[in-house]
């Protein structure tokens, strides 16, 4: 295949041999293979200091994590068809597991494809794309999408965060067809209407399916309080299993507005109570006001978002779940969960059990959460495995 080499440095060769596909720009032999001869999205074989061909990847010169690898295979270039059997691959997944049309078609890295998500609802199908060796290749996944999937539309949603690094803008493009502004979908046999426009990433998070399945178990009958609410993954869901109440805390009265809405949609609107405000001023406050629960769910956004984040972000973690635990009746449930990438279970764990003991509570882990089976976890690569959580029996000392 005539595309450029890459050469890396003696040894450094090891991850990519033990199954990881990401190159770091200092693992490169820059003497025999400058990375000024390279522009962003640029694809090339990654090859050993001997010379041995590791595969395919496509690289961003400018960045500390340079490459990824894409095809262990030179033989066959990255195009419409490679991106067909990706997909079909991923697919076929999907479709043993879940009996209907919504999930998480493409998990990136895990899914063989690092730089892309695929949400999939229904005949509506939302991208994100956040490298430039992805976004060189937009055309070829939006037509091989189509193929494999036969679908309505296609949103290209690339305006996350990420993008920034790989010097890319924040655009949201229609690719395919016409994604409505509200799509309805269904998880764990309850309903919800999303905006794929303009909801949070995709406009949903079907990451925690299986948590929001778990803590089910334990609220009928029970006072349930959803903090960080968005649009009701969670608090709707509650309700749907017999939950008494739902109180619902949420800063953004756009996602108070669209939980209510799907609140009616699943004829439980007079169980719901929506509070806006932030998160720990607004527990505190309920604190204030002698209110308690049996349930109490805190699922916040990443309070860790990058390594130096992590000393003041843990400290987050353990005052949130404090201040759960003190709404907490003598004998209820805290589901504690976290997406931070860099926050590892343990020190989660670590947390719970310290905000047990400062208020003099004891904690009994019941179940450990995890991401669910359309997020699988990439062996090689910890950073696929960010979903964590725990639901815990918080009852008094004595």
């Amino acid at each position: 295949m005539n595309l450029p080499k890459l050469r890396l440095k003696k040894n450094e060769d090891k991850r990519l041999k033990g199954g990881h596909l990401w190159v770091f720009s200092n693992e490169i032999d820059t003497q025999v293979t400058p990375l000024t001869d390279f522009a962003p999205g640029d694809q090339v074989i990654i090859e050993s200091a001997q010379q041995k061909p590791l595969g395919i990847g496509y690289l961003n010169p400018n960045n500390l994590l340079c490459a990824r690898l894409i095809n262990r295979s030179t033989k066959h270039s990255i195009d419409k068809s490679f991106f067909v059997h990706r997909f079909n691959i991923a697919l076929a997944l999907r479709e043993r597991i879940f009996q209907q049309p919504f999930y998480r078609l493409v998990y990136g890295e895990s899914d063989g494809l690092p730089g892309l998500i695929i949400d999939r609802f229904g005949d509506h199908f939302v991208i994100q794309i956040t490298t430039a060796g992805m976004e060189a290749l937009t055309d070829d996944i939006v037509q091989a999408l189509q193929k494999v999937t036969k679908a309505h539309s296609i949103l290209l949603r690339n305006d996350s965060g990420a993008r920034k690094i790989e010097g890319l803008p924040s655009i949201v493009v229609q690719a395919h067809g016409t994604t409505p502004e509200q799509v309805e979908i269904v998880e764990n046999d309850t309903r919800f209407i999303i905006h794929p426009h303009t909801g949070q990433k995709t406009g949903w998070f079907y990451d925690h399916r299986q948590t929001r399945k778990q803590i089910s178990n334990y609220v009928q009958g029970q006072r349930v309080l959803d903090v960080f609410s968005y649009i009701g993954a969670f608090g709707i869901q509650t309700l749907k299993a017999g939950a008494k109440e739902c109180w619902s805390v949420d800063i953004s009265a756009k996602a108070l507005d669209e939980l209510e809405a799907n609140a009616e949609l699943n004829q439980c609107a007079e169980k719901l109570t929506c509070i806006e405000g932030d998160a720990l001023n607004a527990l505190q406050e309920l604190a204030q006001q002698g209110e308690k629960f049996d349930v109490v769910i805190v699922d916040p956004p990443a309070f860790i978002k990058r390594k130096k984040d992590y000393k003041p972000g843990l400290n987050a973690y353990r005052k949130i779940n404090e201040a759960a635990m003190r709404l907490l009746n003598k004998d209820s449930i805290l589901l504690s969960a976290s997406c931070s990438m860099h926050l590892q279970a343990k020190d989660l764990l670590d947390c719970i059990r310290s905000a047990a003991r400062h208020i003099d509570r004891n904690a009994q882990v019941l179940e450990q959460c995890h991401q669910g089976p359309d997020h699988p976890i990439h062996p090689a690569i910890s950073e696929t495995e960010y979903i964590k959580g725990f639901i815990t029996r918080v009852t008094p000392t004595n």
